[in-house]
Parts: structure tokens; C-alpha cells; sequence
């Protein structure tokens, strides 16, 4: 069962009605605030300020309840509230910046009914706003106010859908310094079957546009992928359909983890020959043109951090990735390549490559990417630690190589845990 709280959520659009509706229908007391008397007087009159399908029946039955009203005032939904939602629009300025003057108006509006408030509340930020919002713009307008805690609480919600994605929800994310003040946003959401995921201020608020961010890329790409069927007389949604089957590697968490470039015998050379053959066809297809472009720049990312590191360079992984002695394409070839141009004194350890057991085209790539690429391998990992200065992994490890690396005390350059550029540090052996 939900524990009941006193909810007030502040601005009743799309988000905040349908936010406001549905904590009631899950038990809350909420009151709801707007400016514009219109929404206000609507769901005092038990109908939806909007069409949303699904909404205005709830809207009713928790008006009717007791358990949902509003008002236009900031200070009346506040009165009694534990937390307070802000569910303001940050619409788009004409440099393509967001616009923060409506949560900069209720965030005012907040720290000048905070005399009156009876208890500690803990205001959480369901806006889309970029990272760093909260902690510059939010908090400092509450830095005379102790008893106010700011988290972040972005919504996940599809119009035509946000009923459903409220109370059937597939992501809660809760964000903050103060742990209290997180555990009692998270705690409104009981119920609703999904464990919330509990992370710093700023990662909540880069989660919602990474999740945005990555929806365009999927409509981007299965509309060019569409689009390049179609020329080729291939049904589009046949291959589509099949694609999504696989989730394990497609539909999944695989290959969403930020790390080093990707390379080996695949994925370069099936983008390179899907873009060749497209551009025969007069088709362009700018977001699968921008992949190899998009992994060069991540690359020399990475590359740039390498260089900056001073001393003798220990790089371990040569393969382009672990758990394979193929270095087709590897990207850490490419970073070789750079660092004995650039005259810096290097050697790599990788357990599965052995020069004298590599053959055909594997053993080509890379004697011609660096003809002295011998003289670099170390062949124990032993011998690389204690020979270098700094560490770079360029490859996951096993555990027990990482507990040498961390036995070691050197300073470690993670390419694959952490985006490239990074600072060293001392290896962090989690993984």
C-alpha cells in the first residue's frame, strides 16, 4: 500500500495534470497550482484541462475522492505539501537553449511562500532541464532556505500515452545530494511496481536527455534503414520487426556503455559498405553517415588523453576488444600509431596476442599499421607493470589482472569504464 503524502504539483499541463491525477489515483493528496485559471477551474470541475486519453476519468474520481483539487495559488498548494513537484515547460529559445524563466518564476515562487511553511519540503524538479540546472540555477534561490531540499525527478511520459506510462511506468529516476529528500520523492511512486533508480543531481537530469536523445536516434535510424529497403525492394518493417526480435544485442543494454571507440572486422566495414551503396542509390542517410565520423572523434578523444599523460605509457589491450586476438581495424592500433609518432615511449600487453601465432589479414593490419609493433608487446602483464609509468586499459580486464593493476599503485587512464578524456586516477576495480 502507498503511504499517503501531501503532494503539490506546480503547473498542470501535460505533465503536471496527468502527475497530479494519477499520485491521487495511487492514494496521495494532491493539489495542483497554475496560473491560468482555466486548467485551475477545470479539474475543480472534475474535467481533464486537456484532451489525454485516460485523463479526465481520473481527474474526476479523485476529485470526487477529495484526494485532488487546485488552486492558483502558489502559497495555498504548498500549505500543507511534504513535496512539491515542478512541472513547468522550459520551451526552446531561439539559439536552441532551453528557456528557465517559468522555473525560475516557481522556484521564486516557492522561496517566497517558505515563511509560511510549517514543515521541511523537499521540491523536486520534473522539468526537462539541462544538467546543472538544479545545482546553478535551482538552489542558489533557496540558499537562505534549510528546511528546502532540491532533487530531480524527470517524467518519462509519451502524450497520447501518460497515463499508462505513469502508473505502468518503465523508468523512475529520483536524483539528489540530500539521501532523505531522494528516498521521499521515490517513495510517492510505491506501488507502481517498479524500483526507482536512486542516482546523483546531475546524472537524473542527463538520464532524461540521453533517454530523448537516444528515442530520435531510433526513429532516425529505422527510417533510414526504411528508406534504404524501400530503393533495394526490401519490406523495411520485415526487417525492422526481425531486428527487434533479437534482445540480447539489439533491443538491449548491450553496446550502450560509454567506453573506447569500436572497430574490428564488422562494424567499420558493414557501415563503410552500407553508406558506399546507399550514395549509389542517390540516397542520403545522415545519421548512418555520421557513425564512423562520430567513432574517429571519440577516438581521438581518447588519443588526446593518452598524450597527455606524462612518462613511460603502459597500454594494456591491443586486440579491439577483449577476449579476441583480432586487430582488424582495432582502435588501439590507431592510438599506437599516434604515440610512437609523437616519439613517446610505450609498450602493450594484450594475454591473447601472441605475433608468432597471428596469420592472413589479422597479422597484416597491424605489421603494416606499425612494422615494429614486436618490440612494443610485453608477454606478461607483470612485465608491463613494472616497467610503466602510467597504465592505460583499452580493454575490460579479468579480476585478477585488475587486482595486479590495482596492487601496483600506478595511475590508471580507463578508456573503457570512463569517456574518453578522463582524468588518471588509481584504478577503481568495480566493474
Amino acid at each position: 500500500m502507498t503511504t499517503p503524502t501531501n503532494v503539490a504539483v506546480l503547473g498542470l499541463g501535460y505533465v503536471g495534470s496527468v502527475s497530479a491525477a494519477c499520485l491521487a489515483d495511487i492514494g496521495h493528496n494532491v493539489v495542483g497550482a497554475d496560473r491560468d485559471d482555466h486548467k485551475v477551474q477545470a479539474i475543480l470541475a472534475g474535467r481533464a484541462p486537456f484532451y489525454e486519453p485516460g485523463l479526465e476519468p481520473l481527474v474526476r474520481k479523485n476529485v470526487e475522492a477529495g484526494r485532488l483539487t487546485a488552486t492558483t495559488s502558489t502559497a495555498d498548494a504548498l500549505r500543507n505539501a511534504d513535496v512539491a513537484l515542478v512541472c513547468v515547460g522550459t520551451p526552446s529559445e531561439k539559439n536552441g537553449n532551453l528557456g528557465l524563466e517559468q522555473l525560475r518564476r516557481v522556484a521564486g515562487d516557492i522561496a517566497a511562500c517558505s515563511t509560511q511553511l510549517s514543515k521541511p519540503l523537499t521540491v523536486a524538479i520534473r522539468s526537462t532541464v539541462f544538467p546543472g540546472t538544479c545545482e546553478e540555477v535551482v538552489q542558489p534561490i533557496f540558499r537562505d532556505f534549510p528546511g528546502i531540499s532540491i532533487v530531480s525527478n524527470p517524467e518519462f511520459l509519451r502524450e497520447g500515452a501518460a497515463v499508462k506510462d505513469f502508473i505502468e511506468p518503465s523508468l523512475i529516476v529520483v536524483g539528489g545530494i540530500d539521501p532523505a529528500a531522494v528516498q521521499r520523492v521515490a517513495s510517492i511512486y510505491d506501488g507502481l511496481g517498479v524500483r526507482p533508480c536512486l542516482v546523483s543531481l546531475r546524472t537524473a537530469e542527463m538520464i532524461k536527455y540521453a533517454c530523448n536523445a537516444f528515442h530520435a536516434v531510433k526513429v532516425s535510424f529505422a527510417n533510414e534503414i526504411g528508406a534504404l529497403a524501400s530503393r533495394l525492394d526490401v519490406d523495411a518493417h520485415e526487417v525492422m520487426a526481425t531486428l527487434c526480435e533479437d534482445v540480447k544485442l539489439n533491443t538491449s543494454a548491450a553496446y550502450l556503455k560509454p567506453g573506447f571507440a569500436y572497430g574490428g572486422s564488422c562494424l567499420p566495414k558493414d557501415l563503410r559498405a552500407l553508406v558506399y551503396r546507399a550514395s549509389r542509390l542517390d540516397l542520403k542517410l545522415p545519421l548512418l553517415e555520421s557513425a564512423l565520423p562520430s567513432n574517429r572523434e571519440h577516438l581521438q578523444r581518447g588519443i588526446e588523453a593518452v598524450l597527455d599523460l606524462p612518462g613511460r605509457i603502459g597500454v594494456v589491450g591491443l586486440a579491439f576488444k577483449e577476449d579476441t586476438d583480432d586487430l582488424r581495424e582495432s582502435p588501439v592500433v590507431a592510438l599506437l600509431e599516434q604515440l610512437i609518432g609523437k616519439g613517446r615511449d610505450v609498450r602493450v600487453f594484450d594475454p591473447h596476442i601472441q605475433l608468432d601465432a597471428i596469420y592472413g589479414t589479422n597479422r597484416s593490419f597491424v605489421i603494416n599499421s606499425i612494422p615494429h609493433i614486436g618490440r612494443l608487446m610485453d608477454r606478461t602483464l607483470d612485465d608491463l607493470l613494472g616497467w610503466a609509468e602510467h597504465i592505460v586499459l583499452a580493454q575490460k580486464q579479468t579480476a585478477a589482472a585488475m587486482d595486479k593493476i590495482e596492487a601496483s599503485g600506478l595511475p590508471v587512464l580507463d578508456l573503457v569504464r570512463c569517456s574518453a578524456g578522463t582524468r588518471p586516477s588509481h584504478v577503481d576495480t568495480a566493474s
